[in-house]
């Protein structure tokens, strides 16, 4: 049976989302190249790079950057606005020389769609792998904290230019997030997360022998906790 990340990130996730917010992308790259050593020229991985706006974005910023993702459907976007390298993959089984990076990076809550911590403890541990001794790897996650107090049960919104309903709840057990969309025709996706607070998140980062430098709340730089989200940036050692 097919995992829910296999079967969403379609042609109908394409046409629901035709334009991810390119401005926000330019916002978090901006903020990497303050708090992060930035040089240009640096090699930068994209984990999950979905139609690329991220991988845009580190270019203009002097990056080279890499990019890739499980979704065939996202990785034809991407294609059409990078000439950089792309590769279909799944973050449990990273295709790349291990130390290769100056920077990876895993962007706008890409991250947490797995049943078992294990597993996500398993994939962060290969996506720093893929980091040269003394770079950097930066996760860019949701508030968990925030989308449990601030959870909105359901609403009927207009996305692209079709109508759907969107249902949120919170698993029995609160460790999950689990979003369906119905569209107007009568199908539905379902998109689950993992609702990781930092500490859980530092702790699978330093699990790897990573060390947290920076814990910042959104793409402005806030502290963590301020706003909403969990940006974590980590150096590999040398």
């Amino acid at each position: 049976m097919a995992e829910w990340f296999e079967e969403w990130f379609g042609e109908e996730y394409l046409n629901l989302y035709p334009h991810r917010n390119e401005v926000d992308a330019g916002r978090l790259v901006r903020l990497l190249a303050q708090v992060l050593p930035w040089r240009t020229g640096w090699r930068v991985l994209d984990v999950a790079c979905g139609a690329g706006r991220h991988l845009a974005a580190l270019e203009q910023a002097g990056a080279r950057p890499f990019g890739f993702d499980l979704s065939r459907a996202l990785l034809r976007r991407a294609r059409q606005g990078t000439r950089r390298p792309l590769v279909r993959a799944d973050m449990r089984a990273l295709p790349f020389r291990g130390g290769s990076m100056d920077l990876t990076v895993n962007l706008f809550t890409s991250f947490g769609y797995f049943a078992e911590d294990e597993e996500h403890t398993d994939a962060l541990g290969q996506m720093l792998a893929t980091v040269r001794p003394g770079g950097w790897f930066v996760i860019d996650f949701l508030n968990a904290e925030q989308v449990r107090t601030a959870l909105v049960p359901e609403e009927a919104l207009t996305l692209g230019d079709q109508p759907v309903r969107v249902r949120r709840e919170l698993t029995l057990d609160g460790r999950f997030v689990r979003k369906t969309i119905t569209l107007a025709d009568g199908r539905a996706f379902e998109e689950r997360v993992r609702l990781l607070g930092p500490r859980e998140l530092e702790a699978m980062l330093e699990a790897h022998g990573a060390c947290i430098a920076h814990r910042l709340g959104d793409y402005d730089g806030a502290a963590l906790g301020a706003g909403p989200r969990t940006i974590l940036a980590a150096q590999v050692p040398a």
